[in-house]
């Protein structure tokens, strides 16, 4: 009897140990990233071998473990975040994105200008990062503001919300699409797609109303008229041509979902299945922006977009691989099998877990991206039995998706004086800075509260 309450005690102090020595090498990532600006590569990175030394990883085991987990994103999501940002950087290059935003403003601008503005951030981001969707987007508002007598400042949080939305839930947007490669959903992102559609969308409307009755309390201060300038290029775009690249890979990857599901002959079920491949689709996407290059006879600067877009993707795919590395650390450690011993206290907070641990990244250093990729590589693959999302009973594509979810809330919760967005919408949305926190620090704490209600609700009502 002794002896068993004294392995229990062990046991209980071990665990307890692990679990602080776990958080100690989180913490001591995130100060190194807010505090001392080191880039998160190296954060990540050097928090990753420190856990792998403290939880007792063999020492000739961790130069394996650091390649297996830095190689395996390069060999699953690495192109897809690249013709993504490609995607993305040629539509905002040619005026692309800003005819997608002419578009929405003609169907709903005129009566409904706050609503306007919101469904072209939507739109406009899930190709284009949201900073640059709003430095390119927030000229329409303003214009659209001065037709219709209205404060500009509710648009201009409008314009923010929805393009903060698409840029946490919808691939291919680089953060989304890295989460769901690195929970092993890289071929089901289709299915993350849809879920990032209802979820950011559902998360907008109370996000519509705080805009409305916030935005017209706050007083705008005037601005260069530099900044309210729209591309000179912008009305020159087909809007159908910079619509086809976003609706054309989603087509794609749906008839390939179709053709598993459905009989068809086994030829045209294995093309369509080749071409609704992520990989593949998105490829075919970025044939299908060359039409907007080829109308404004400026093919000869895809070399320099291409140029521009790899710089833009390195960095988000080097982050997104040391994620990796910590995520393979997790596993060797042993670490899994601690959170199973804990998975009552842990299993009860479901997806709140990673949504969590998401919020906490993105409000200690600002950056939304990172706090995604980060989070989803501790929580690792749903069908890899040693992984957080296993042990969480996450095991299963439509939780693992669920996860992704989760992790894109907490990863707008929330932006503030840390976060690159934060200075991007006050300063070009002509908000002042003490407004920023009553306005845009307390939208995107609403919305991620949202979204984590509506996505916690969901995973009681489907898993």
């Amino acid at each position: 009897m002794i002896l068993l309450m004294i392995n229990r005690t062990f046991a209980v102090m071990t665990t307890i140990s692990t679990l602080l020595l776990f958080a100690a090498a989180i913490i001591l990532m995130v100060v190194a990233i807010a505090r001392f600006k080191v880039h998160p590569f190296l954060a990540i990175l050097g928090a990753a071998l420190l856990l792998a030394v403290l939880l007792g990883v063999p020492f000739a085991d961790i130069p394996d473990v650091i390649g297996k987990g830095f190689g395996g994103v390069f060999s699953g999501i690495a192109l897809v975040i690249i013709f993504g940002t490609l995607i993305g950087s040629v539509l905002e290059r040619t005026g692309g994105a800003v005819a997608l935003a002419r578009a929405v403003e003609r169907v709903v601008g005129k009566r409904h200008p706050r609503l306007a503005m919101m469904l072209i951030g939507w739109i406009v981001s899930i190709p284009v990062f949201c900073d640059s969707g709003f430095v390119l987007v927030s000229p329409i508002g303003k214009s659209l503001a001065r037709r219709s007598g209205i404060s500009p400042v509710p648009l201009m949080l409008a314009l923010a919300a929805g393009l903060f939305a698409s840029h946490v839930f919808i691939p291919p947007t680089p953060g989304p699409v890295a989460a769901a490669g690195m929970v092993g959903l890289e071929n089901n992102l289709l299915l993350v797609i849809g879920l990032g559609v209802v979820i950011s969308l559902l998360s907008l409307i109370p996000a519509y109303f705080f805009a409305g009755r916030v935005g017209n309390r706050v007083e705008a201060f005037s601005e260069s008229t530099e900044n309210s300038k729209i591309p000179e290029n912008s009305e020159s775009q087909n809007s159908a041509l910079a619509f086809l690249p976003i609706v054309l890979p989603i087509v794609l990857m749906a008839l390939g979902s179709v053709a598993s599901l459905v009989e068809m002959p086994q030829n045209i079920a294995a093309v369509l299945t080749f071409l609704g491949k992520p990989v593949i689709a998105l490829m075919i996407a970025l044939l299908a922006c060359l039409p907007l290059l080829i109308r404004q006879k400026t093919m000869g600067q895809f070399y320099d977009i291409t140029q521009a877009s790899l710089k833009t993707a390195g960095p988000i795919i080097f982050i997104t691989a040391a994620g990796g590395v910590l995520g393979a650390v997790v596993v060797a450690s042993g670490f899994v099998d601690i959170i199973k011993e804990a998975g009552g206290a842990l299993k009860a907070l479901g997806v709140v877990f990673p949504f969590l641990i998401a919020a906490i990244l993105k409000s200690a250093q600002g950056s939304s991206t990172v706090a995604i990729t980060t989070t989803a590589s501790m929580m690792g693959l749903f069908n890899d039995t040693g992984s957080i999302m296993n042990a969480l009973g996450f095991s299963s594509p439509l939780a693992a998706a669920l996860v992704v979810m989760a992790i894109g809330a907490g990863a707008m919760t929330v932006s503030h004086a840390n976060d690159s967005y934060f200075w991007v919408v006050t300063g070009f949305g002509g908000i002042k800075a003490r407004d920023g926190y009553r306005t845009m620090t307390l939208m995107t704490l609403i919305m991620g509260l949202t979204a984590i209600v509506l996505i916690a609700l969901a995973a009681v009502l489907l898993l």
